[in-house]
């Protein structure tokens, strides 16, 4: 339950033309002298967050809808509804809700004193202008605009109560709804127009936008009135950090110096061997907060050549030691996935022989499907044609050790015969790929909560692009079968009927030989010792700065 009175407008004049401020925040302001964890040290007001994800080109989350943009919005802007650490759907803009008799409406009652750090309130007149900003096509949303598909209009029924009309029943409503890319914004923030607010979206959470200066850093400063959190986090005590300055170091080494020196307090996608030094550390923590949704997974192009024949994706699949590539670069920080779904989902099935090493197995399927020849180089032929495969791989997407992993698997099926074609693209470049179909494998993280992302993923209607331009189906699976199941996960509100089906269509998957699962998505964040009160959101495991005491001795 969100109560925030009295809410004190934070100032966003300077958004409406300008992409940065010239205001330059030292390193050395986020440190002190005293080491960490010195009792009677001084609480400090700023912290430094170091990523190496891609900066967004957009920091309103409905536009696109990618993990950067979620990373930074969880510190801005709040969602109707939470997780909590068991799953559990709790209160958070939306103190309570019901759904009708036929499943076909649900009405959310609003905290009454819930305001945008503006000072305009979150009423329901502010849901309705976020739902139809989502579902807008000029938007350009992917993530956020697929979650709300089902919904046909929202009802202002009073200024605190909000009336979902859907178009058929969503058993994922509620799970969408607690995601960062569907989280509220201000009505007057998106009445700016696009521009101004993908530079600084104006929400009702701990922090406001207050600079961007691109390439370099966003600086964040807290919304002076907000006193609460997510239902089952404790409220921001007075010594929480007031600044946060969001840095874009792309290298992990530069980002891990930086942390090991103290001139940055957290760094994400840290290197294996660096989340290992950090636990042996008493200066540094470790939080392993794996995504939800999809199993980090490499997907087969079924919908073309060579992969339209089952017998070459199975020969693949058994192909690539997996299990040895992990062993060998993970550092046990990476457990091996059998399936589609994050192991962080409770109706996750692991299916290991259908993901089983077995070259032998490969070569006898290839032989089968008639790719009996092999020219000079090894690579198989047929028909005079060589077994090509293509792999475009963007280092926005893919850290250090997995491109590396991904180099493990392309030797593995080239002794196989298949000629694996590495790209290392920009990610602008890898999203054309993709849209152009030049693929035949590809890596591309999905993050959703619950079951219903394997609709997202393979459901036939998701080979179609949203209005971003992106398709989430890059398996091009078109099964009636299949869609039958994933519709069933999608608006069956029989919980045992909807895991039955849940389990069902991840046998399907795993039958046609559609991915190659590789590992839950990883989310390691590497920390300071001396910040309380660090954690992750149960909804898609990003991290909540709104609580961070930095520097206070034992508190």
């Amino acid at each position: 339950m969100i109560l925030e009175t009295h809410r004190t407008p934070v100032r966003t004049a300077w958004l409406a033309g300008a992409a940065a401020l010239t205001l330059v925040l030292p390193l050395a302001a986020c440190t002190s002298d005293s080491g960490p964890g010195d009792a009677g040290t001084a609480a400090r007001s700023t912290i430094v967050y170091a990523t190496g994800d891609a900066e967004p080109d957009c920091l309103d989350p409905h536009v696109g809808g990618n993990f950067p943009q979620a990373l930074l919005a969880t510190q801005v802007l709040e969602s109707l509804v939470s997780l909590d650490e068991s799953g559990a759907i709790v209160p958070w803009l939306a103190t309570s809700w019901e759904s009708g008799d036929d499943g076909l409406s649900w009405d959310f009652t609003l905290d009454e004193n819930a305001k945008f750090s503006d000072g305009t309130p979150v009423d329901a007149a502010a849901i309705k202008a976020n739902i139809e900003h989502l579902q807008d096509p000029e938007t350009a949303s992917s993530t956020g605009y697929l979650a709300v598909q089902q919904v046909a209009e929202v009802e202002v029924v009073s200024p605190t109560v909000a009336r979902f009309h859907l178009t058929r029943p969503d058993a994922a409503l509620l799970e969408s709804l607690a995601q960062p890319w569907t989280a509220i914004q201000s009505p007057a923030g998106i009445e700016r127009g696009m521009d101004a607010n993908c530079l600084a979206p104006i929400g009702s959470g701990p922090f406001a936008v207050a600079e961007w200066v691109k390439q370099d850093r966003i600086t964040l400063e807290r919304n002076p009135a907000y006193t609460t959190s997510p239902t089952g986090i404790d409220a921001p005590a007075a010594e929480a950090a007031t600044t946060v300055v969001w840095r874009f170091i792309p290298d992990a080494t530069t980002r891990f110096a930086a942390l090991q020196s103290g001139d940055v307090d957290v760094i994400d996608n840290p290197l294996p061997e660096q989340i290992t030094t950090a636990e042996q550390s008493d200066d540094l923590a470790h939080l392993d907060a794996p995504r939800p949704g999809a199993s980090n997974r490499i997907e087969l192009n079924s919908g073309q050549a060579p992969f339209d024949d089952i017998r070459v994706r199975q020969a693949f699949i058994a192909s690539t030691d997996v299990n040895a590539g992990i062993e060998s670069l993970f550092e046990g920080t990476a457990p091996r996935s059998y399936s589609a779904l994050s192991s962080v989902e409770p109706l996750a099935v692991q299916s290991p022989d259908a993901y089983a090493y077995d070259p032998e197995r490969a070569n006898e399927l290839l032989d089968e499907a008639g790719w009996t020849e092999r020219d000079e180089d090894g690579v198989r032929l047929k028909s005079g044609e060589r077994l090509t495969v293509r792999f475009p791989v963007t280092g926005a997407q893919s850290t250090q050790a997995e491109q590396a992993l991904f180099e493990q698997l392309q030797a593995g099926a080239g002794e196989i015969g298949f000629d694996v074609q590495i790209s290392l693209l920009d990610l602008g470049s890898w999203y054309g790929a993709l849209g152009a179909h030049e693929y035949e494998l590809v890596s591309a993280p999905y993050t959703k909560i619950g079951p219903d992302v394997l609709r997202f993923l393979f459901h036939s209607d998701a080979t179609v692009p949203a209005p971003s331009g992106y398709f989430a189906n890059h398996s091009m699976v078109q099964d009636p079968e299949l869609d039958e199941l994933l519709d069933a996960i999608g608006a069956e509100q029989d919980l045992e009927a909807r895991a039955e089906a849940a389990a069902e269509a991840q046998d399907r998957i795993a039958a046609e030989a559609l991915i190659l699962p590789v590992y839950d998505q990883q989310n390691h964040f590497l920390y300071r010792a001396d910040l309380a009160q660090f954690r992750a959101l149960p909804t898609v495991n990003t991290p909540w700065l709104g609580g961070v005491v930095a520097g206070a001795g034992d508190e």
